[in-house]
């Protein structure tokens, strides 16, 4: 495997979809993805509280979408078990 220059890198363009049959798979993957978090990694390291709190702005719909998987993931089988044994 070739690793090429390792000191200076040399990027390409970013990934472009796939020429198949999964166009609108795609496309709702890379909506959902800008939708959670449509701005830039912060990169300003002058403070340390001022790069946490943008962090945690850049990594909101991350933290929105981990909150609510794990209300469903509490929730749900509560709300089960409460149906099953109680059966009002």
């Amino acid at each position: 495997m070739e690793l090429g220059n390792i000191s200076q890198p040399v990027y390409g363009p970013g990934p472009k979809a796939p020429e198949s049959s999964t166009l609108g798979l795609v496309g709702m993957v890379h909506g959902f993805l800008r939708l959670v978090q449509p701005n830039a990694l912060p990169v300003v390291l002058c403070c340390l509280s001022f790069f946490l709190s943008q962090l945690l702005l850049y990594e909101l719909g991350f933290l929105v979408c981990v909150a609510i998987g794990l209300l469903f993931i509490i929730l749900v089988p509560l709300v089960g078990c409460c149906f099953c044994c109680c059966r009002c």
